[in-house]
């Protein structure tokens, strides 16, 4: 870059806990920065989720870097074995950091789309050299800044997966969208009168499902007319279930075992092996209709759908640069065989830094959950090593740059007997004997490690 466009900032885009802990590494690299946030506060995923407790604890929700900084102003750290609500994190860390920040926090403007100052995407000679130009919308005004890099840390939440099992909106989804929430309501707090007394239908088979499904479990308890749905695409519901005890996370175990306990004890309808395609208005109550083995079943009756199906990136703010995105997951090519989560279903996420979440447009990064596109096993500390490794290439220490650690627990047992004793990994015992997991087959194949 030129030397006036080498002292412009580094432009984060969100301010959720991956990008305030790339504000943090670039503080103290005293590097120049900017944070941009759509909302009006700090955290807005963990603000809608505040009633939802972590299976992470404290020690692995808190980056380092961050830390160092809330300390030298006086910050108390919290007990490191603890397990947090996200309105927890968000409280006692987050915002705190965000109001050490605060002379280089935006909020209340939404990046539109990021470009190369004077260059399309076909223009290539001095591509490298140009400053960035990210366009600022705000409900009154419209403007451009350059930056000399961008972090995009804006997440996957508020971008969830549609109810529709073909990757696009059901029929009639948009339609009835008044009647479907995603992602994790406040059953038992805020949106109790929503749910209580209601016939409930939850679609998805991962951890947000679980959670949605004991909550309102828990709901029946004061409103017994609640009556509860659970509709999966799959017909096993021993993943669903996860590691239980064995799980490498004790909280994320214990939801396993409370919705194991539910499904045995016949506390709500189970439907599995529905691919939903439509969803009507049947009189006051709603209908989905989808096919299940080649045959057409709905579910009828339904008041309310929560959709817990995961999130995708949105791309769109990045039409202009020049990104290779994988095939199936839109993460980086080079990070995606890492991450694939039909590869990786047992087994820890290697470390992984800069050079895995490079695009052939330098200076542009997708950290944080977007950085893993739609694979779904993303954990906070994952997205801390991200920027550090990040911000060391962005400052030319790239020793410190390619030294990417992490330690995560595994993410779970893949038997699918829980009735017998198993190991944290996958057979044969002699790969967990030697610190590994199943060996993973060519990246094609639809399989997991243990299948």
């Amino acid at each position: 870059m030129t030397s006036e466009e080498s002292v412009l900032p580094v432009a984060i885009i969100g301010a959720g806990p991956v990008g305030l802990a790339a504000a943090a590494h670039l503080a103290l690299r005293d590097m120049p920065f900017v944070i941009l946030e759509a909302s009006p506060a700090v955290a807005a995923s963990f603000a809608s989720t505040a009633h939802v407790k972590l299976f992470s604890n404290w020690k692995m929700n808190i980056d380092r870097g961050a830390a160092r900084l809330l300390e030298a102003s006086g910050w108390t750290p919290t007990d490191p074995s603890e397990f947090p609500t996200a309105g927890e994190v968000r409280s006692r860390y987050l915002e705190p950091l965000a109001a050490l920040l605060r002379d280089r926090v935006r909020f209340g403007v939404r990046v539109a789309s990021v470009s190369r100052q004077r260059f399309d995407k076909v223009k290539t000679v001095g591509r490298e050299q140009a400053a960035f130009v990210l366009r600022l919308q705000t409900p009154h005004v419209e403007e451009d800044i350059l930056a000399r890099a961008v972090i995009d840390a804006s997440g996957t939440w508020s971008n969830p997966n549609w109810l529709g099992a073909n990757g696009t909106p059901a029929i009639g989804e948009r339609e009835h969208a008044v009647r479907i929430r995603y992602g994790m309501p406040d059953i038992m707090g805020s949106e109790r009168a929503r749910y209580a007394g209601k016939r409930v239908l939850v679609v998805g088979s991962g951890h947000s499902a679980a959670g949605n499904l004991v909550a309102l479990a828990e709901l029946t308890a004061s409103a017994p007319s609640t009556t509860l749905v659970w509709a999966l695409r799959s017909n096993d519901l021993t993943r669903a279930f996860g590691g239980a005890e064995k799980d490498g996370l004790p909280e994320r175990g214990q939801l396993g075992i409370k919705l194991r306990a539910l499904t045995n004890a016949g506390g709500l309808e189970v439907v599995t092996g529905l691919h939903i395609e439509r969803v009507l208005m049947r009189g006051d109550k709603l209908s989905v209709v989808g096919s299940n083995a080649g045959t057409e079943q709905q579910i009828d009756g339904i008041d309310e759908i929560i959709v817990a199906t995961g999130a995708r990136p949105d791309l769109s703010i990045a039409r202009e640069l020049r990104l290779k995105l994988d095939a199936w997951l839109e993460s980086t090519e080079t990070l995606a065989p890492l991450i694939d989560p039909n590869l990786h279903s047992c087994g820890s996420v290697p470390p992984h830094g800069h050079r895995e979440l490079a695009h052939p447009e330098v200076g542009f990064y997708a950290v944080g959950a977007k950085s893993y596109g739609r694979a779904p096993n993303f954990l906070l500390a994952t997205g801390y090593e991200q920027v550090r490794s990040v911000v060391a290439a962005l400052a030319g220490d790239i020793a410190a740059a390619d030294n990417v650690e992490l330690s995560l627990s595994e993410t779970g047992v893949c038997s699918l007997d829980f009735g017998e004793p198993q190991s944290a990994c996958c057979e044969p015992a002699a790969l967990v004997s030697q610190g590994g997991c199943c060996p993973a087959p060519a990246r094609p194949s639809s399989r997991s490690c243990c299948s």
